[in-house]
């Protein structure tokens, strides 16, 4: 059975839990080899040396981050506590988000799975929340979710896709859940313009895309709405999904409205995005 490498990034909220709770989930169906992971959030200044002691150029007081350190150390443990000595922990210095993408790039991780609050207002405009910035810059997949999904039975995952132009996209991911739960996956494309137009179109482009990522039990939607967020809120009223797949160009923040992260921060389904290869 292939094994899952999985990073759960932790600040010990009941987010991080739900986390955990959902891949409890997937370890039901699949090999899953766990990782925690807790960053204690400090200056580029600070760094540990080869003995893992606190160093700073004197700014910042060493005995209050070492107290910190402590604190995140003994609470990781008590996460082997809670949930068993088979998953690992790890605890590294620096901006949560870079230290988040750099350790989960550099060991090589299948899956980043993190709780979310979610954004909204100001907040969302100018930064979002630390996992809608973790979606943006990722190129390991991502799956979010805001509450506890352990409940979750995985029958229904839909793809949100433009089918224009199909290409062999960087589904390993999926594939790998589609193996573990055989699912039935649905293929979305949302429109502004006439579905009964288009429709023939666009199905023999999903048709197109399945085969080129080897997807074999799939049905096509094509639906009409505003905008994707719209579009996919108003199909999952429709037809109820388990979970959501969606790609991203990497971009977002103040100037440039990405609908990964506003689904990220406002769907109450679990999300799994993945960078687009073009």
């Amino acid at each position: 059975m292939e094994t899952l490498k999985i990073i759960i990034p932790t600040d010990f909220s009941v987010q991080a839990e739900f986390a955990y709770l959902m891949v409890q989930r997937l370890e039901e169906k699949t090999a899953i080899d766990i990782h925690f992971l807790h960053v204690l959030n400090v200056p580029d200044t600070v760094t540990l040396d080869s003995a893992g002691n606190i160093q700073t150029c004197g700014e910042i007081d060493v005995n209050y981050v070492t107290k910190q350190k402590d604190i995140a150390e003994r609470k990781l443990a008590n996460l082997k506590v809670l949930y068993g000595d088979h998953i690992n922990t790890h605890l590294v210095l620096g901006k949560t988000t870079d230290a988040i993408l750099k350790f989960t790039e550099s060991n090589h991780f299948d899956l980043i799975v993190m709780g979310t609050k979610g954004a909204s207002g100001l907040k969302e405009k100018l930064s979002g929340s630390e996992t809608q910035i973790i979606a943006r810059k990722s190129k390991t997949p991502l799956l979010s979710l805001m509450c506890d999904r352990s409940d979750l039975q995985i029958r229904n995952i839909l793809l949100v896709h433009n089918f224009s132009q199909p290409a062999k996209e960087n589904l390993v991911l999926m594939q790998k859940l589609i193996k573990a739960f055989d699912p039935k996956m649905h293929l979305l494309q949302i429109t502004s313009g006439s579905v009964d137009a288009e429709k023939a179109k666009v199905e023999a482009q999903m048709i197109q895309f399945a085969e080129l990522n080897g997807i074999s039990n799939f049905q096509c939607h094509l639906i009409n709405d505003k905008d994707v967020e719209n579009g996919v809120v108003h199909f999952n009223q429709m037809i109820n999904m388990d979970i959501v797949c969606i790609g991203t160009h990497g971009k977002g923040g103040l100037f440039h409205q990405s609908a990964t992260e506003k689904l990220i921060n406002h769907l109450f389904k679990p999300i799994i995005s993945f960078h687009l290869n073009n």
